[in-house]
């Protein structure tokens, strides 16, 4: 067993998966939630923690791992309030889906010893429902889980190696990335993608009225891109706030193709475009393994 005590800050979607997780493969003993009373039953209703308290510094308190699992700005601000309290026997971790920030804060809070005391991480895991009640013990299996280290950080060393192993066990992929790397490389795999899914269910919206039928008779295509446009505006407020540039410029380079192919739906021009398009999955590893069986 890992860790004896586990304090997961936010019981929603990924916090309970991860504590489903952490109890189905026997990595934690005892995990505690910290999250509003309501949502703090329910984790406990589907078995995600065994208790609760509402308070962070309390909930925190006896646990050898602390997992920041809520939204980005509040992990920023759990940052520095806990950063200075926690003990150096404690390591913190977080799941946040923008890292340069947060790399910052912790490097700032924890002091001359951060990079034994704090971990930043991102789990490429979700769905486009929020809440414990969509929680899975399997949500991690197959997925990359990314790790951006601070300053002169060797991830794989003490407590951080001991929960990278952890993540392994719970059939993540680990990979160690630069954090302005990682929010550039997410603003376009990950952020981009939400943004777009959101504007074409919006605009279809406005187009059609809320009482068309447009994804019973769109079909299979259209119900997956706009599947995660349900996903919440709380959680992506963050990472717009704190990852605008990349996205920002992300969605430029995007309307410039998209204008592109607008002006040149008659010609062979729109042949090029899919040709390049169709470059993508050709090349993908996945792809290459797949055709491999």
């Amino acid at each position: 067993m890992a860790f004896k005590q586990v304090t997961i800050i936010g019981t929603g979607l990924i916090g309970g998966s991860l504590g489903l997780a952490l109890k189905k493969r026997r990595l934690a003993g005892r995990i505690i939630g910290c999250d509003r009373a309501p949502a703090l039953k329910r984790a406990r209703d589907c078995g995600a923690i065994e208790a609760g308290n509402t308070n962070p510094a309390d909930a925190a308190r006896g646990s050898d791992l602390v997992v920041l699992a809520t939204p980005v700005i509040p992990i920023l601000d759990l940052i520095g309030r806990l950063g200075p309290i926690m003990p150096a026997r404690t390591l913190v971790t977080d799941v946040g889906s923008t890292k340069a920030e947060i790399v910052a804060r912790a490097s700032k809070s924890f002091g001359r010893n951060a990079v034994t005391r704090f971990l930043a991480g991102h789990p490429m895991a979700g769905k486009e429902h929020a809440g414990v009640e969509f929680a899975d013990a399997d949500l991690f299996e197959g997925a990359a889980w990314l790790f951006t280290p601070l300053p002169g950080q060797d991830i794989h060393a003490g407590l951080c190696g001991e929960f990278i192993h952890c993540a392994e066990k719970m059939g993540a992929k680990i990979a160690a990335v630069d954090p302005a790397d990682h929010d550039r490389f997410c603003a376009w795999i990950s952020h981009l993608p939400q943004m777009i899914s959101t504007a074409l269910a919006a605009t279809l919206v406005d187009e059609f009225g809320l009482d068309a039928p447009v994804l019973d008779i769109g079909g299979r295509a259209l119900r997956e891109m706009t599947r995660i446009s349900g996903s919440p505006y709380s959680m992506w407020r963050d990472i717009a706030i704190t990852n605008k540039k990349n996205l920002s410029d992300a969605l430029q380079k995007l309307e410039q193709r998209l204008a592109h192919i607008r002006e040149n739906l008659d010609s062979r021009e729109l042949a090029a475009e899919f040709e390049r398009a169709h470059q993508l999955r050709k090349t993908s590893p996945r792809k290459h393994r797949e055709s491999q069986k």
